[in-house]
């Protein structure tokens, strides 16, 4: 366990350290990123301003920039501009004039680089440069000793992060940001998950950029540890960016815990990584230790640990064996009052005496609440032990579920006598509508009677729905039973009129329990009493109501028997509507008879007019054929245009799109006047031109046009055009060309 936690502590401490790594190289990254799509709108600036422009931009992001030592871009020739000639073998440039800044640091202040590369090839030689272009990738390059003032003693080890610049999908140089590589020992010094344990910070190609030891800072791990990096694959694992973990012996000896964690930059594709190194004896050292301590612990822990059972157990076994036979008989179903213990001995062999004669005071109240259930005695109670007495909880919801069952059953059969009486009055009422379907009032009749008697009510009445006049709808009383005729002088409802218009208009059941005393009174030979109740029911079919029926009683009603009274009225409905629907047609028969016979008169008329009609057709096919001819004469002898009254074009024909050389969808839509510019006076007179064809005066014009390099005289007939009220809709053109005429 000490081992693995050390191994846990190691690899988080490396990849902490990595990310931490990380973050600042990828802020390095995101700069040079960032740099080089600024950059790409040198185009948008003046050619003789973009070096002067380019080089303030690289000067302020080198001063804000704490951790920059230099920014510098060089570009292909004639890139930037096309003045490389004025700038060759200049500060900032090279032999070839080509921009070439490079900016850095120095006591204070920021300073351009002086040097001028003499050498054209060297210009573009090197990797900071050809890397990226072949790539088209930012890249990081291998750490380097440099010193821009040219003094060895200066030199720093620092790296370069460069992006290239590409407009358009061209490459047109390079933007790149020195970083000194001395930060980064500071984060390496903090990783010490362990005493004498050690980190080291190494670049992709295996050099070691901060490492404790300064003698192998800027030197690789394939130089200094051939073995190691040749068995490990250390610089392989560092290159693919995969984590390295495993055991080696140390330069003092000691066998160490190394791991690698990769550092990724952003798309680089050259991953870095951070490294440590602990030391596993010292780590198990202190783990030992304590094992064997607690080895000694342990044995003196069980010498004492026998000697304490040895002299108590004697005064438990007695009692406990005991309690044991007790139990076993109630493993095996006995119960006696014979078995309660009584042990006094003030530990937990008394609680446990307790404990069981609790169980058995419990177990007989259960066994005794448990008859009384089976004797059908669902009021009987026990107290529960404990809230945890699971036994005593289950009898007490068998019992409440042997009585909700009990109760369920008595529920169940009174529903199903409501389902068997509502049953048996649907089939009842089957029979009834079946029956009498010559005659309408004898149905309703025999629906009001069955339905009083079925609901052993006391009397009602139904109103059927009359609509032969499509101005007059009002509900006729058609049949009663023991009804008071004193209520219905007219035996006429109008819609909306009283309960039983109001019950038509909503479509809905209308049920009193509390009836005025003088809306209605149940009569007998000795006497007349108010209902206790009325029930109102609409007779319809998909929300059409066609009649209405009113039942009183002096018992009430249930629901089942109202919902019964509901479902039958869509019976009574149809069946009404049917009759109704059957009667109406037989009278409709016999006009239709009558009818018949004077069609038959009629048709001998139509038959002659018939006659007539085909011959004016014949006279008007003649003329339309005419007409057709007429039409096409004109298409191809003239220039036909249509305007409506604003003066575009709504048609042409195809001789004047052929005379043109256009399409239609290039005319239509167009207005006369386009393309033609009006004096004051022109405009005026154009006006009074299309006012004058808007109140229907024809207008004649010659006009001159050249197309295509021929000049035509035409001359123009313009028409208004009238609609079925007589009014002007638009104007027809007929041009023809009379240049030959002319010129002859």
């Amino acid at each position: 366990m000490a081992y693995e936690d050390a191994v846990t502590i190691s690899d988080t401490y490396a990849k902490g350290a990595a990310h931490q790594v990380q973050i600042y190289l990828e802020n390095y990254y995101s700069a040079t990123k960032d740099l080089s799509n600024t950059f790409k709108v040198y185009k948008e600036i003046e050619e003789t301003d973009r070096r002067k422009v380019i080089s303030q931009i690289m000067i302020e992001s080198l001063s804000s920039n704490n951790d920059f030592l230099a920014v510098w871009s060089t570009w292909e020739p004639n890139s930037i501009d096309k003045l490389d000639d004025q700038y060759k073998n200049k500060k900032g440039s090279s032999i070839l004039g080509n921009y070439g800044h490079l900016y850095y640091k120095n006591n204070g202040g920021i300073v351009l680089d002086e040097s001028i590369e003499s050498n054209a090839v060297s210009v573009y030689s090197g990797d900071y440069y050809q890397l990226p272009k072949k790539t088209g990738n930012t890249v990081i390059l291998e750490p380097y000793y440099y010193s821009y003032t040219k003094n060895n003693y200066e030199e720093v080890l620092e790296t370069s992060i460069v992006s290239p610049i590409i407009d358009d999908n061209k490459f047109v140089g390079v933007i790149g940001i020195d970083i000194k590589l001395s930060q980064f020992q500071e984060i390496i010094n903090n990783i010490k998950p362990f005493e004498n344990s050690i980190a080291f910070l190494v670049s992709n190609g295996g050099s070691y950029v901060a490492n404790p030891s300064p003698e192998f800072i800027g030197k690789r791990i394939q130089d200094l540890f051939p073995e190691e990096d040749s068995e490990q694959g250390v610089t392989k694992h560092i290159k693919e960016g995969k984590y390295l973990s495993y055991s080696v012996v140390g330069l003092d000896g000691s066998m160490y815990y190394t791991a690698y964690a990769p550092i990724k930059i952003g798309s680089t594709g050259t991953p870095w990584a951070v490294g440590i190194a602990v030391p596993i004896d010292q780590v198990m050292s202190k783990a030992n230790r304590n094992f064997k301590v607690s080895i000694g612990v342990g044995i003196l822990g069980l010498l004492i640990l026998s000697l304490v059972i040895y002299i108590i157990s004697n005064n438990i076994t007695n009692p406990i064996l005991k309690i044991t036979q007790y139990l076993k008989n109630i493993a095996k179903g006995s119960i006696d009052t014979n078995m309660f213990v009584q042990i006094k001995s003030g530990d937990e062999i008394e609680e446990m005496g307790n404990a069981l004669n609790k169980s058995l005071t419990g177990l007989i109240e259960k066994t005794e609440f448990a008859q009384d259930i089976g004797n059908g005695n669902y009021e009987t109670d026990i107290e529960l032990l404990s809230e945890e007495d699971l036994l005593g909880q289950s009898l007490i919801d068998m019992r409440n579920k042997l009585k909700a069952a009990q109760k369920e059953e008595l529920i169940r059969k009174h529903e199903d006598e409501k389902r068997t009486w509502t049953n048996e009055g649907l089939a009842l009422f089957g029979d009834v509508l079946r029956q009498s379907h010559d005659n309408i009032k004898e149905l309703a009749f025999n629906i009001v009677i069955n339905l009083i008697e079925y609901l052993k009510a006391n009397q009602g009445g139904l109103f059927l729905k009359n609509n032969d006049e499509k101005n007059h709808i009002y509900f006729e009383l058609l049949a009663t039973y023991a009804f008071d005729r004193k209520k219905y002088n007219e035996k006429i409802v109008e819609l909306g009129e009283g309960l039983v218009g109001s019950c038509a208009i909503e479509k809905q059941t209308i049920y009193l329990t509390d009836v005025p005393s003088d809306y209605i009174k149940i009569t007998s030979g000795l006497g007349g009493a108010n209902p206790k109740c009325v029930l109102i029911v609409p007779l319809k079919i998909e929300e059409e109501v066609f009649g209405v029926i009113e039942i009183a009683s002096f018992n009430t009603f249930a629901d089942h028997e109202i919902e019964f009274v509901e479902k039958i009225g869509e019976s009574i409905a149809s069946t009404l509507s049917s009759v109704k629907v059957s009667q109406h047609t037989s009278h409709l028969l016999e006009r239709t008879q009558q009818q018949a016979e004077e069609m038959a008169a009629q048709e001998e008329e139509m038959r002659q007019n018939m006659e007539e009609l085909q011959a004016t057709q014949e006279e008007a096919a003649r003329k339309s054929a005419e007409m057709e001819g007429f039409i096409k004469a004109l298409d191809s002898t003239s220039f036909v245009a249509e305007y409506d009254l604003n003066g575009k074009i709504i048609f042409v024909n195809d001789s004047y799109l052929n005379l043109f050389g256009i399409a239609r969808e290039e005319v239509i839509g167009t207005n006369h006047s386009d393309n033609i510019n009006f004096t004051e006076a022109q405009e005026k007179k154009y006006k009074e031109f299309w006012n004058d064809l808007k109140g229907g005066i024809v207008k004649k014009e010659k006009t001159r046009v050249n197309i295509k390099n021929r000049n035509y005289l035409f001359m123009e007939s313009y028409s208004p055009i009238y609609n079925e009220e007589g009014q002007v809709f638009k104007v027809l053109k007929i041009a023809n060309d009379i240049s030959e005429y002319i010129e002859k």
